[in-house]
């Protein structure tokens, strides 16, 4: 949203606010005035027709025959007070039996000192209140919570209401925070004005924004709340859209990269050279890699792709282009476990077009390093992977003119623009193995040309997946026996280190457990994330030697870990990760010939085994990430807190649709108007100056 001049930033200006007030509502996060009238409801009570007396004792029949949690429901109705009683202890209570044309039902106050002595025979409240069957020896009686209450003339009609319910606090109840909004309505009315253009919303079918506010806090119907609830998050998502259009645009004008024009007959040479076939979708995406290289803008490229979907040959073909033009590549990856293991992979996809390859990890001996910088500096390196080490100041390029960053998420953004600030303008592959759902990869990586491996190579052995009680771990432990004994090797994955209130299960514990109780004659190993560098390499350099059987790890082997023998993965306390983790973890098995396997051990409760039974109903990875989504929530947009309810209004789930119509429009004004230079969309600028998610946006990348 945009906003007008500000009278004041200052919570003390606002009608019945005093310093006891504004301290409750900075503690909830609304600091000022502008953050009070971006705070909307999360929900209404529809509160337009009161129920008669019978309806609410009906329903209070039939939900008590349901399960427990569905015992009492929140209900309004108007009554005649016919007797009233009041116990006058510590706690008070008060009763009154309430009657209307239809019945009779007692409501009850509990605790609250303020209607004792305050109510009396004949008058008419309205009440609303939790409706629940009061149960005794000779009969059960519906029974009527009260939580609010109010006094009706004789002869006024009840006027109801859409009641909105606003995010609160037990200091700072929703009631007192709807009361303060309507006595600021103007005043906080008029801190809203449109930014989006009128030919926009014209397009779209939306009105004002003003207008839509106004309809939020005070709907005549539920129809006219959701109608102005979607033209408030069109603008929210219209800033995120506008935010990644214009770094988008910025991006493309930047020129200064190296334009790395693919020879004729390259990508038959290259695939020529490889020891079987590209898929489909490998030979797609590295078009488009190719085609972003052959530009004086620098390619921005996230590549995105299942477990085993060959994105490291897609890489190389990336690697290959920026050798054929005498330009230097970098490959950073967040462990050096993953470094070595592409570099392994890399040199032989690289060998027949004579592409260098060094390696540059912290634990690298200093000679060896000093040689390393020395031919990078040179030239002599085509090709250098490794880890964080690639940022230090002394590893200088003679020209490096493509950077490709492995499990992009794992690095911050510093860290990333500090490898791309190596050279002038490096074309830049982001790449993940972790499935971006599409609401995700079209909102947060927004700013990013996105390619996606959809397709796996043929041969990648199917992995079988079951889902066992906690009290059938001894039988997973008798299956990973019977597979070391058929020359295989297992992983066991536990959720920590050590003992903790937060995991049901200790690595270090189950380690002891396993050597002593399950695998005495076995080989175990323990891999986390607590062991020095040197260390971790030894035990998966043993492990991939097969000199051990078992390798007990914490979720360190979520990423990079290859070893083709390995054919049974055991996940404890499984329900503790995301579906998405799962699904990694599970792609570490898998890579040989051997039939292979994955165990999820939970607990029995049946929610926890459904979402679990998703990874045994599908290997593919989009499918769980989008899941996984809907189930665990997208969370905080931008990763940063935000005040006064700065957090979207919208769902990226379930208004997914709109993003979309939000983002076709903010394309279409951005590349008419890249600079927003336009006196028409000079309010667009502070649109996004106002908006915490779209400002996030310009350092996402």
């Amino acid at each position: 949203m945009s906003a007008t001049a500000q009278p004041s930033t200052s919570l003390l200006a606002l009608r019945g606010v005093g310093p006891e007030l504004a301290r409750r509502l900075r503690a909830l996060g609304i600091e000022s005035p502008r953050s009070l009238a971006a705070l909307y409801p999360r929900a209404y009570k529809d509160w337009r027709q009161p129920q008669t007396i019978a309806d609410i004792v009906r329903t209070a029949l039939l939900r008590a025959r349901e399960p427990a949690d569905a015992d009492s429901s929140e209900v309004i109705t108007v009554g005649r007070i016919v007797r009233v009683s009041e116990v006058r202890a510590r706690v008070p209570i008060v009763s009154a039996e309430l009657e209307d044309d239809t019945g009779r039902i007692t409501a009850t106050w509990f605790g609250r000192r303020g209607v004792t002595g305050r109510l009396a025979v004949g008058e008419r409240l309205f009440v609303h209140g939790r409706a629940s069957l009061r149960r005794s020896r000779s009969a059960m009686n519906a029974e009527l919570n009260v939580l609010h209450h109010a006094r009706l003339e004789d002869g006024q009609r009840y006027r109801g209401a859409m009641v909105p319910v606003y995010p609160a606090s037990k200091e700072l109840p929703s009631r007192t925070i709807a009361t303060l909004i309507e006595r600021n309505f103007e005043a906080l009315g008029a801190l809203i004005v449109d930014a989006v253009p009128g030919p926009v919303l014209e397009a779209l079918g939306f009105g004002s924004l003003h207008d839509a506010w106004r309809t939020v806090h005070r709907p005549p119907t539920p129809e006219a709340a959701a109608a102005a609830r979607e033209r408030v998050i069109f603008e929210e998502f219209f800033a995120l859209a506008l935010a990644a259009a214009r770094k988008r645009a910025q991006h493309r004008a930047s020129g200064g990269a190296h334009a790395l024009a693919a020879p004729p007959g390259l990508l038959a040479r290259f695939e020529g050279a490889q020891p079987f076939a590209l898929t489909a979708a490998q030979r797609r995406v590295i078009e488009e890699l190719w085609r972003d290289m052959g530009g004086p803008s620098p390619m921005n490229r996230l590549l995105q792709g299942d477990v085993g979907s060959g994105k490291t040959l897609v890489a190389a073909a990336a690697i290959v282009l920026a050798a054929a033009h005498g330009v230097q590549s970098a490959l950073m990856a967040p462990t050096e476990i993953l470094a070595a293991q592409h570099a392994r992979k890399l040199a032989p996809l690289l060998l027949p077009f004579n592409i260098r390859v060094d390696a540059l990890f912290g634990s690298v001996g200093a000679r060896e390093r000093s040689a390393t910088r020395a031919r990078l500096e040179s030239g002599a390196c085509d090709l250098v992977v490794g880890t964080h080490a690639l940022l230090e100041e002394d590893v200088v390029f003679r020209e490096l003119g493509l950077a490709i960053i492995d499990e992009q998420h794992r690095f911050g953004v510093a860290q990333r623009a500090k490898l791309r600030a190596k050279s002038r303008a490096p074309h830049t592959l982001h790449m993940t193995a972790t499935p971006i759902p599409r609401t995700l990869a079209q909102t947060k990586f927004a700013d990013l040309d996105l390619s996606i491996l959809d397709e796996l190579p043929p041969g990648r052995t199917p992995i079988e997946t079951y889902v066992l009680r906690e009290s059938r771990k001894p039988s997973a432990y008798a299956f990973v026996r019977k597979n070391i004994e058929r020359g295989r090797q297992a992983y066991i994955v536990a959720p920590a280190i050590d003992e903790s209130e937060s995991a049901l299960t200790s690595a270090l514990a189950e380690l002891e457990h396993l050597r002593r109780d399950v695998f005495p004659d076995l080989r175990v190993e323990l891999l986390h994330g607590r062991l020095p560098s040197r260390q971790k390499d030894a035990v998966m350099s043993r492990f991939a030697r097969h000199e051990a059987d078992v390798l007990l790890a914490t979720t360190v082997v979520e990423v990079g870990v290859d070893v083709p023998n390995a054919s049974v993965m055991v996940i404890l306390d499984a329900h503790r990760y995301g579906l998405a983790q799962l699904h990694q973890l599970r792609g570490r098995v898998g890579r040989g010939v051997a039939r292979s396997y994955c165990v999820l051990i939970a607990p029995a409760e049946r929610a926890a085994v459904e979402r679990l039974d998703i990874l045994a109903q599908t290997a593919d990875g989009f499918i769980i990430a989008e899941e996984d989504l809907r189930l665990r929530g997208e969370g905080e947009f931008s990763g940063t807190a935000q005040a006064g309810g700065g957090d979207l209004l919208g769902s990226l789930v379930s208004d997914f649709a709109l993003y979309m119509r939000a983002k076709a429009a903010a394309d279409a004004l951005v590349a008419a108007d890249p600079g927003l230079a336009r006196p028409e969309h000079h309010a667009l600028r502070s649109l996004l100056d106002g908006n915490a998610d779209a400002r996030a946006m310009f350092v996402s990348s």
